[in-house]
């Protein structure tokens, strides 16, 4: 069986269904070139990303579903499971092969999986949304270190560009070493890539935080006058709050 190997980009994916589409080879398999290992004998495909292919197969997908499912999809292929790109190229030619809407068969294997990675991902960005801390890094700029499950920084712009528009801020995904970084003067987001790679993020906060350490301290000590001992209960607190945010949390 061919193996379709593309560069893992959205529109990289879009482009492969074109092609597919195109070729009609019949079942293949599907690889992002982070994963493919080419094979002695095996016979594959590398597609060539191509903006307008994929733009004309993601104007015909998005005429076919509803938001709510293209939110899915979209959120699935941010899981960066390789499994995903297999049910997200079987959801896509299942949506085209069916004159009805195929979003509620949760019988249909790709359907469930879409569904189900729609809810985990979605469940990530909401404990982001809750739990980043951002520390002020210069006179202008703050400063939230994030190590999310899945890549959800897309996610969060929108909350994060609304919630704190009149600052300059920056979240980065040390695991994807890539960040937002909102300028309040122009209003405007862009990708950033920070030259530093620390190896411990801790020590890293404590390097660039100077001026925020005394905003921290009040943080830490109004959470230890507001704690009441006797209603302590471990095991619900880690439960809400996940012991991977606790290093980023000041009042941790």
């Amino acid at each position: 069986m061919k193996t379709y190997v593309f560069d893992g980009s959205l529109l990289g994916l879009f482009t492969l269904l074109f092609d597919w589409y195109t070729h009609k080879p019949g079942p293949i398999n599907i690889a992002s070139e982070a994963h493919f290992q080419p094979q002695i004998f095996s016979d594959h495909y590398d597609v060539i990303t191509d903006e307008a292919k994929a733009n004309r197969v993601i104007k015909a997908v998005r005429k076919k579903i509803s938001p709510s499912a293209w939110h899915s999809l979209y959120c699935t292929f941010l899981s960066e499971q390789p499994e995903a790109f297999t049910h997200i190229f079987a959801y896509v030619t299942y949506v085209f092969e069916q004159s009805m809407s195929i979003e509620k068969n949760y019988g249909n294997e790709h359907v469930h999986y879409l569904s189900l990675m729609n809810r985990k991902v979605n469940r990530e960005k909401h404990h982001f949304e809750a739990f980043i801390r951002f520390e002020l890094i210069d006179d202008s700029t703050y400063y939230a270190p994030v190590e999310p499950k899945y890549n959800v920084l897309p996610l969060l712009l929108k909350h994060f560009k609304n919630r704190y528009a009149d600052q300059s801020w920056i979240i980065y995904d040390l695991i994807r070493k890539y960040g937002l970084y909102y300028d309040q003067a122009t209003e405007t987001v862009q990708p950033i890539q920070l030259e530093f790679a620390p190896k411990n993020t801790n020590s890293l906060i404590k390097t660039l935080n100077v001026k925020d350490q005394a905003y921290q301290d009040l943080w830490k000590n109004y959470f230890n006058s507001t704690t009441i001992a006797a209603r302590k209960n471990t095991k619900l607190h880690v439960q809400m709050l996940p012991k991977r945010f606790w290093k980023y949390l000041p009042e941790k």
